[in-house]
């Protein structure tokens, strides 16, 4: 429970003077959020870089409105057009390499990580290695380095601010409450829009079905990981790492309304939840402004026209990410560095239209057990894990297409 203690304690007072932030992964969803709530908080941020992939034509419109000192992405061929763009006026780095510079530089206070999987851990890593505070929308950080990236939190004393919802939450509900007095956290989910189809169905399903997810607007990556079940798989482990809660006391919930984000249960019996209109631009003002809460516009809950609140168990079976989650959890040290990248893998071969839904828990569970676990590794084992298991997903995934 010791690391739970990190987030129940108020400070003692508020930093007024405005915010240097870096969002990495600015053009996604999680990213234009983030402007969304700078934009309408100018005395308190400042955007100092934005980073993104490919999305060029987006990243000029931030600039434009944002001046940041400097922005990068991935290929230097758009690095180049974007140069002639901003004509010096702002700096334009290329390469990955490139986001492990921008993270440690002194004009950054606040490193909002929402990079889409794998990518993400590195230089959320380096960040915390130089004393930069983390906002973190890239929960594949977690599950894939939890050990490595607590550690660093630890020694430098850095924070680590959860953005998804269902976690802030439970950092909400925390709030003031003694860590040894928590029983068990329970992360909601929505269901996504798969909850009452037959698992003989799902061999059928298409991209476009998956990606129509009935409450959240995301991008498609994390919006299959809900579909399957698999984001909130990644959810649970990210949830181990940041509260030091032990599986078995981390649930899942299905509720559809998507309304109730997550909720505690302490020894008492009481519960405490935290709700909200599916909205993420709340949690990610939560996370920029943390411990503090200031006031917002943002669209409340009308509890006259909210017309039910439901609740399931989720099937384990129907959604076998879900179990993968939790084995590879159980397992430790490389297991969930594999989990996710089978997942990755997977998922970006369904939206290729390579391979069927239902293909995918079983290219996850068959990479689990393929690839052996190492424990009390290092970045580079952690690395090499997830190089192994790509390598080996695709050449499985590549069988499977032949015999289709």
């Amino acid at each position: 429970m010791r690391i739970l203690k990190r987030y129940t304690l108020q400070a003692l007072c508020f930093v007024t003077k405005k915010k240097n932030i870096a969002i990495l992964g600015s053009t996604g969803s999680i990213g234009r959020s983030t402007l969304d709530v700078v934009r309408a908080m100018p005395d308190r941020f400042r955007v100092t870089y934005l980073t993104a992939n490919r999305n060029v034509d987006l990243l000029r419109e931030q600039i434009e409105l944002f001046r940041p000192r400097g922005v990068l992405v991935l290929d230097e061929s758009n690095a180049a057009i974007l140069r002639k763009i901003v004509n010096g006026s702002t700096e334009v780095l290329a390469g990955e390499e490139g986001l492990e510079r921008i993270v440690v530089r002194d004009d950054v206070d606040v490193v909002l990580s929402s990079l889409v999987g794998f990518a993400g851990l590195k230089p959320t890593l380096r960040a915390i290695e130089a004393g930069k505070d983390v906002a973190l929308a890239n929960k594949e950080t977690l599950v894939v380095g939890g050990e490595i990236i607590m550690r660093s939190v630890r020694e430098k004393k850095v924070r680590l601010i959860p953005v998804d919802s269902e976690h802030s939450a439970i950092l909400q509900c925390l709030q003031g409450e003694d860590p040894e007095s928590v029983a068990r956290l329970l992360l909601t989910a929505s269901g996504g829009p798969f909850l009452h189809l037959e698992r003989k169905f799902f061999a059928t399903i298409t991209r476009a079905q998956a990606l129509n997810h009935p409450t959240w607007k995301m991008g498609n990556k994390i919006t299959i990981d809900s579909a399957t079940l698999m984001n909130k798989g990644l959810e649970v482990i990210e949830a181990f790492w940041l509260f030091g809660i032990p599986s078995q006391n981390i649930e899942v919930v299905i509720h559809p309304q998507s309304i109730i984000h997550s909720m505690v249960e302490f020894v008492d019996g009481s519960i405490k939840a935290q709700l909200g209109i599916p909205d993420m631009k709340i949690p990610i003002q939560y996370a920029l402004t943390y411990p503090e809460r200031p006031a917002s516009k943002y669209r409340r809950i009308d509890f006259g026209s909210l017309k039910e609140m439901t609740f399931f168990k989720p099937d384990m079976e129907k959604f076998r990410c879900l179990a993968l989650a939790f084995r590879a959890l159980e397992a430790g040290g490389t297991a969930p560095a594999v989990l996710n990248a089978a997942n990755e893998v997977a998922v970006e071969l369904f939206l290729e239209e390579r391979l069927p839904f239902d293909a995918i828990p079983s290219l996850i569970e068959e990479a689990l057990n393929t690839q052996t676990p190492h424990y009390g590794g290092t970045l580079d084992d952690l690395v090499q894990a997830d190089r192994d298991t790509r390598e080996f997903v695709r050449r499985h995934a590549a069988a499977l297409e032949q015999e289709r």
